[in-house]
């Protein structure tokens, strides 16, 4: 039998550089997760997923791995981290390991060994190619060429940093290491397998250039879903294991073939993230996605921050309150009051949806984006290719204390922390009923109510609502005025108070019908 707990799962993001640091080195490491695990239990997670913590030269922070079964010693210890998987269990906690397959480190062994010998079949394992010229004007995804030239008249590709070297998934070898490190964490107990950049995988070998209107040469081709197939069956011979895919898709139908019945588990939800405060588009965005959730049987997903976008007090307090990579709005003027509100009633807004919810860490404590790391602490090798930074959310948690490091670290932390933040810590907000932490806590523990039906109510096109069942609502108001709610028995929760029986502006509600 199996629980299918993916399928409305609120599932917590730790970035494990930058959760909590329990050796004072000043970067967050697997020990520190071990001490703050009761703050997790406390909020009412269901799964932690973790970033990569593995062995990794850190050209990418991690997303540069040298060895999928072990551990990067800045973070602890393979044993370190069977341990903390024992232990979320113990509270109640799954646990979602990153396994990033669309390239590896150069220092991998792999790739020094196809270095070493042109004729090493490890060569074979990667997309050299033989030109005078770069072989194709493909721009990667941080910007700048996809090649790296390694004499006269050989290149390498790389969709990223030239550090991690695109692997070739049509070699049985590639598949079949990947297939053993599957087996490796679901062996020691993980849930899940968050699987980072998962429509990237193939690569046309024909290597014809980007061309608008036709089939795109690297970017979900349809040999991945073999690849994903696969993996459901392995996950399949494990109880309750989930498959979960970072999969960027404008096309909703080619983004929910990734969800058919004997691929992924679930899929993170990017159309929801990037979408604008506004009324017309976020009813739209919820629509779209439960239609196509609903036509392949897979549950939705609502993210809202990760460690890779602008956190969103940052972005809901900018006059373009979307995100996209293309659309750097770094240095734009922020109201955080307003900011703040809106994340608010966000959260109301997410956790109310059917199917799973994804906070990233911090989130709960309605951190904004550091926008002030001076220059030569960046470290994010995005910045040097499109000028944007994505170091600015991935800063450290503040956990008590009135400036930093905040009971981070008893050293100096990897990124510096904002002074503002005092008010931010863990200590502060816990107890604080008017706290983004309680709001967390209180909305988590009342969400194990609300039944799966959905329908939308019309109060209004400027006003989100919807029932949850027969006698659950949430009303979200998006309009410039206070608007009145529809009858009922009590209020459940309030992402800041009423005035009356109106509900202010950027203020969402849950009600007991």
């Amino acid at each position: 039998m199996t629980m299918q707990w993916w399928r409305d799962a609120v599932i917590y993001q730790v970035y494990p550089r930058s959760f909590a640091d329990g050796d004072g080195d000043g970067v967050g490491d697997i020990a520190g997760i071990r001490a703050r695990l009761g703050h997790l239990r406390d909020l009412g997670v269901d799964a932690i997923w973790m970033s990569p913590w593995y062995p990794s030269p850190m050209a990418d922070a991690g997303y540069d791995v040298s060895d999928f079964r072990d551990i990067d010693p800045v973070f602890g210890s393979l044993a370190e981290a069977e341990a903390l998987i024992t232990e979320a269990h113990e509270a109640g906690i799954r646990i979602i390991v990153d396994i990033v397959p669309n390239h590896i480190s150069s220092e991998h062994p792999w790739f020094k060994a196809a270095l070493a010998d042109p004729e090493a079949k490890e060569r074979d394992y990667f997309w050299f190619r033989k030109s005078q010229n770069m072989p194709t004007n493909w721009v990667g995804e941080f910007g700048g060429t996809a090649w790296t030239r390694v004499d006269d008249d050989t290149w390498y590709l790389h969709l990223f940093t030239p550090e991690q070297p695109d692997l070739n998934w049509e070699h049985p070898d590639v598949r079949a290491e990947f297939e053993s490190i599957l087996r490796f964490w679901f062996d020691r107990g993980a849930d899940g397998i968050r699987i980072d950049s998962a429509a990237l995988l193939f690569k046309d070998p024909a290597l014809p250039e980007v061309v608008e209107g036709q089939p795109h040469p690297f970017h979900d081709l349809d040999a991945v879903h073999d690849v994903y197939r696969s993996w459901r069956r392995i996950a399949d011979e494990y109880a309750d294991r989930a498959l979960i895919g970072e999969v960027w898709m404008p096309d909703v139908e080619r983004f929910t073939n990734y969800l058919r019945p004997d691929e992924l588990h679930a899929a993170f939800n990017f159309d929801f993230l990037g979408c604008a405060w506004d009324p017309r588009l976020m009813r739209d965005c919820v629509d779209r996605t439960l239609a196509a959730h609903a036509h392949v049987g897979a549950p939705p997903t609502w993210v809202l921050s990760n460690h890779d976008v602008t956190r969103h007090v940052t972005r809901y307090g900018r006059a373009d309150t979307t995100f996209s990579f293309e659309n750097n709005l770094d240095g734009t003027p922020v109201d955080l009051e307003l900011g703040t509100r809106r994340a608010r009633a966000a959260a109301l807004l997410t956790l109310a949806l059917p199917g799973s919810a994804y906070i990233y860490q911090g989130e709960e404590l309605g951190l904004w984006e550091n926008e002030a790391i001076p220059h030569d602490q960046i470290q994010d090798p995005m910045y040097a290719r499109r000028g944007h930074t994505r170091d600015g959310c991935r800063v450290p948690m503040p956990w008590s204390g009135d400036e930093p490091p905040y009971d981070f670290t008893t050293g100096a932390p990897w990124l510096p922390q904002p002074a503002e933040w005092k008010d931010r810590t863990v200590q502060a907000q816990t107890g604080d009923s008017r706290s983004m932490l309680e709001l967390y806590r209180s909305a988590i523990r009342l969400r194990t109510f609300i039944a799966h039906d959905f329908a939308w109510l019309d109060r209004g096109e400027d006003v989100l609502a919807w029932t949850r069942g027969t006698d659950f609502a949430c009303v979200l108001n998006l309009s410039g005025a206070p608007v009145s709610l529809p009858a009922h028995r009590s209020i459940l929760l309030a992402s800041s108070p009423l005035d009356g029986d109106l509900l202010p502006r950027d203020t969402a509600v849950w009600l007991r019908l």
